[in-house]
């Protein structure tokens, strides 16, 4: 029984189905999200409380000075002479602008916008300081606020004062020089993590050129220390692998010399015997143990150490089709695609050979074909034998194993075919599947990168 899955593994599963597949992404999506967020909740904060509480301050100071003006002027003759004085000290001290208009109604009131917050904050505060009717103009055309309060029957206060002395100055410079270091540090942060990424997309390339079997260039670790430590540790492995096939291929050089000198020895004795019929099945034993050993070498031996090329794909499998049919007609050409592929060309004839000899001892018609899906090749060899079963494929290729169809042996009964032709394909960095086929028998799916 499973275990219930907890909150933390559903938000994993929610943070894999929707983040970026590659690291580098990945990467900046960690650091540049947290920051932004950061950044929208200060944002909010000033708007919300910062800059709230400075407009409430500064409406409530022009709201008092306003009813500081009114009150003067109340409590004076209202002469002329009163008037200069409260004028003075309106522009003198509370730097603003004054004037007393003939008038028995305030201008009319005109609808504010539903962001006039000047307006509404204004207006609030005014109706708390002043017992005078009056109305707020805050755009009139030049950037001022206009006050309009009617001090007598016949008499409007007119009291004009900068914007900026009833909201916070500057908020918009704030939040563009916020938005400005938000591009600065998402610019850094592209630049930086391209520079640490980059070594481990390299360590990545260099793998896979290794798996596919081909050279790997001038790959030098790079990086920070973890990274470093990482494509070292790839280069040793690799000077290792290559040290443990040159020190078996050395070794079975050497088998492989001694076997066939007693082998030659023994094709001596039978010589001088004669070709009798007393002879004739160990000469017979004798053959069979030279093709078996000459298996056994091809199948230890690998890709025997072959350098990659560029291999056009059509002209080798035509050659080797040719060169294997021999005027039979049992071979027939499907589509194959024309393009230029690295390969290792001897091993990969030998892998297409394997296949096709095979295909050819236990069917009448065999068809190779093949086609490009993304980045990979796919050669198909179909033929109209008995085919093998599901149950038994993954036993086809496992060496010296012989199925009771006998569809792994090639011509000495080595029992290594299949298994030569999966070794090369996995030093390609490829793969070999079996499946049923379109003619009846199967189908063999050689699947290499290109």
């Amino acid at each position: 029984m499973s275990e219930p899955r907890t909150l933390y593994d559903r938000f994993n599963e929610l943070l894999e189905a929707y983040a970026p597949a590659d690291l580098y992404r990945r990467a900046l999506a960690i650091m540049i999200t947290p920051v932004v967020l950061l950044q929208l909740l200060l944002a909010g904060v000033l708007v919300t409380r910062y800059l709230d509480n400075v407009a409430n301050v500064l409406g409530r100071s022009l709201a008092d000075e306003t009813a500081l003006l009114v009150r003067l002027y109340e409590q004076s003759d209202k002469s002329p002479e009163a008037e200069a004085v409260v004028q003075n000290y309106a522009q003198e001290t509370l730097h603003m602008g004054f004037a007393m208009q003939q008038s028995s109604a305030l201008p009319v009131e005109k609808a504010a916008p539903v962001l006039a917050v000047i307006d509404q904050r204004l207006n609030g505060f005014l109706e708390m300081s002043l017992t005078k009717p009056f109305t707020v103009v805050a755009r009139n055309g030049g950037g001022d606020v206009v006050i309009h309060v009617k001090v007598s029957d016949d008499k409007v206060m007119v009291l004009t004062v900068d914007s900026n002395r009833a909201q916070a100055v500057g908020t918009p410079l704030l939040l563009l020089f916020m938005a400005l270091a938000t591009l600065v540090f998402l610019a850094i942060s592209v630049v930086f993590l391209r520079n640490q990424v980059k070594p481990i997309l390299d360590l990545a390339s260099a793998a896979q050129e290794f798996g596919k079997g081909r050279e790997i260039g001038d790959f030098r670790p790079e990086g920070a220390t973890e990274v470093r430590a990482a494509g070292e540790a790839f280069l040793d492995m690799k000077r290792r692998i290559a040290r443990h096939v040159e020190q078996r291929t050395t070794l079975l050089a050497g088998v492989s010399h001694d076997l066939r000198t007693i082998l030659t020895r023994f094709k001596l004795e039978l010589a001088v015997l004669g070709g009798g019929a007393k002879t004739k099945a160990l000469h017979e034993d004798v053959n069979e143990m030279q093709h078996m050993l000459e298996d056994y070498m091809a199948f230890v031996r690998g890709d025997g150490g072959e350098h990659a090329s560029a291999v056009n794909l059509r002209e080798l499998v035509t050659g080797l089709v040719n060169s294997l049919d021999r005027g039979r007609k049992k071979l027939a050409l499907g589509h194959l695609p024309d393009l230029k592929i690295m390969l290792k060309p001897n091993a990969f004839r030998r892998l297409l050979s394997n296949v096709i000899a095979n295909a050819m001892r236990f069917g009448k018609v065999v068809r190779i074909s093949g086609e490009q899906l993304d980045e990979r090749l796919l050669i198909y060899v179909d033929d109209d034998g008995p085919g093998i079963p599901a149950d038994q494929r993954e036993d086809a290729f496992r060496p010296f194993t012989r199925l009771d169809e006998a569809r792994n042996q090639d011509q000495t009964g080595s029992g290594l075919g299949l298994a030569i032709a999966l070794d090369i394909a996995h030093a390609h960095g490829g793969d070999i599947v079996l499946l049923d086929g379109p003619l009846g028998g199967l189908r063999v799916s050689i699947r290499v990168p290109i």
